[in-house]
């Protein structure tokens, strides 16, 4: 059990199977785009254990002075679960099935007040649940339509206070050991801001489809060094023939 500031009690309770998840639509369609983008670099780049958790609208609980809370972060990571994937198939309770989360991101919608909202009273809001029940250390809030990114990290208190982008617009995130921030630029379609990990080289952690353009182009120069490097053996064969000599000696 876990007391916080404001003496609000907190257990980690599995979801009872009755409970009837709510089975809204995300907000619009850019945000699942946005978060399997955020998922598919971590895995082609060896940065997604088979233990981690990397969650989209996915339900995290706590139980709140006896009340169930549920939250549905647009992309959350949590480092490690104890438990089998069957047994998270329909939420995460922290503490009690592995790992709090160490990530939490929401994408501003139409309705942004929720993403800052500290109502404390039942439901909680957004802020609240992340800072003061969760405990997240690394919140961010992603505008994708000016790419400005938020990152709320505690303070000597465990208070969130607005952390400062490094000299890229980046935030370092110790717990992954990757640099989170946005970056311009086309997939699926889409043109326009997204979230992006790099690696603490500063090399980008590349998507999936950029690999294979990546592969493309490396065949590509491959064959061209071929082509050139026949061409030079046929203009040298050319020269010996000119010269009287057999190519073959």
């Amino acid at each position: 059990m876990l007391a916080t500031s404001r003496s609000y009690n907190v257990t980690w309770d599995l979801l009872p199977d009755d409970v009837v998840l709510p089975d809204d639509p995300v907000d619009n369609i850019n945000q699942p785009a946005l978060a399997a983008a955020l998922t598919d670099s971590l895995q082609l780049g060896g940065r997604l254990p088979e233990t981690a958790l990397a969650s989209t609208n996915y339900g995290i609980c706590a139980t709140l002075d006896e009340q169930l809370v549920i939250k549905a972060p647009d992309w959350a990571f949590v480092p490690k679960i104890t438990v089998t994937r069957e047994e998270v198939f329909r939420s995460y309770t922290p503490n009690l099935q592995g790992d709090p989360p160490v990530v939490v991101l929401e994408f501003l919608s139409n309705q942004a007040a929720e993403e800052y909202s500290i109502k404390e009273t039942y439901p909680p809001g957004k802020f609240f649940f992340y800072e003061k029940i969760l405990q997240v250390p690394n919140y961010g809030i992603f505008d994708p339509e000016s790419g400005s990114l938020e990152l709320y990290r505690f303070d000597e208190n465990q208070t969130y206070q607005l952390d400062a982008a490094d000299e890229n617009g980046r935030f370092w995130i110790p717990q992954m050991e990757l640099f989170l921030g946005p970056w311009r630029g086309c997939r699926e379609n889409r043109d326009g801001w997204w979230l992006r990990w790099w690696d603490e080289h500063d090399q980008l952690l590349l998507w999936g489809m950029e690999q294979v353009e990546q592969e493309r182009q490396r065949a590509n120069a491959e064959q061209q060094r071929a082509d050139a490097e026949q061409q030079r053996a046929e203009r040298l064969r050319a020269q010996l023939r000119a010269a009287g000599l057999d190519p073959e000696d």
